[in-house]
């Protein structure tokens, strides 16, 4: 894992209906994300915030697929810039935003490693599964898609970002903490391969077991993992102020050590932390708990 974190705003607000989620990368800021990493002895690094357009400044065009063509072009320039990244040796961190922004850094990331004919894993940590197409999404928001375009189901607008088709192998994608699936998107889910745990396994299994697997399925035979995290993995107990929030999540200590487990594992490639709406916060705890994740992902420890 790089040394070196560069951090990559994505204002993204197009993918959801709930209006807010544009200012998590300034949320995550705010609690004092940069000077916590450079504490931690990391070199860090703030490009800023990259160019996404309101929507109010354009109509949402396709129904099934709402602003699919702005998230798009978003989604291909944080390709760029995530690629970029890897290629000088920094770690990606990515702040969204909402979650359709993973089609543009699993692209960047894909792409890179497929340079060097390498392939990477994926886990996603989140509520839902965010495996709909536009044929199978009751409300066309595209934040509901980016997995299922990641593993190149879905519109050619976003599978084709990368050159790389899929841009992960659904055998290395790891969902867990999944708790709510819409009834056409769990086909998918069940079909495509991947490997998922949801709340019942880390109630049964205990979140040390689930990840221990995860890590294992998504760092088999690839060059590394890239993370993606949904702030509603975590009860909204401890994280009110998410898009989409989804009692009976992950509790803070569980969160903190599914984290701690990947720091451990030395294989995180890029990490994104998505779906914080300070509009529905409280005192932006929300965003704190998200850069104490971000901290034990990079190796912090209690002792």
């Amino acid at each position: 894992m790089a040394e070196k974190v560069r951090i990559i705003g994505v204002p993204m607000d197009l993918g959801a209906s709930r209006r807010g989620v544009d200012m998590g990368p300034s949320a995550l800021r705010v609690a004092g994300l940069q000077s916590r990493i450079k504490h931690l002895g990391r070199q860090a690094e703030d490009v800023g915030n990259i160019l996404v357009r309101l929507p109010e400044e354009q109509p949402y065009g396709e129904k099934k697929a709402k602003y699919l063509d702005e998230i798009s072009e978003a989604c291909k320039g944080l390709a760029d810039i995530v690629g970029k990244a890897l290629d000088e040796d920094w770690l990606p961190l990515v702040l969204g935003g909402d979650h359709s922004i993973a089609v543009g850094t699993a692209a960047g990331a894909a792409e890179h490693f497929s340079k060097q004919s390498k392939r990477i894993g994926l886990i996603w940590l989140d509520a839902h599964g965010d495996m709909n197409t536009p044929e199978t999404s009751p409300s066309g928001n595209v934040h509901g898609m980016p997995l299922a375009a990641i593993m190149g189901y879905g519109p050619e607008e976003l599978i084709g970002i990368a050159s790389t088709r899929p841009m992960v192998e659904p055998r290395n994608v790891v969902l867990v903490g999944i708790r709510e699936l819409d009834s056409k998107e769990r086909r998918l889910v069940k079909e495509s391969g991947v490997h998922v745990f949801t709340m019942r396994d880390v109630d049964e299994r205990g979140m040390r077991d689930v990840m221990s697997e995860a890590l294992r399925f998504a760092g088999d035979d690839t060059a590394g993992i890239a993370v993606s995290l949904d702030m509603d993995f975590v009860d909204p107990s401890d994280a009110p102020g998410v898009g989409t929030p989804v009692r009976g999540g992950a509790t803070y200590r569980e969160a903190h050590l599914a984290f701690e487990m990947i720091a451990d594992s030395k294989s995180m490639i890029s990490l994104e932390l998505v779906e914080i709406n300070p509009v529905i916060d409280l005192h932006n705890t929300t965003a704190t708990l998200g850069v104490e994740l971000v901290l034990s992902g990079l190796g912090k420890k209690i002792l």
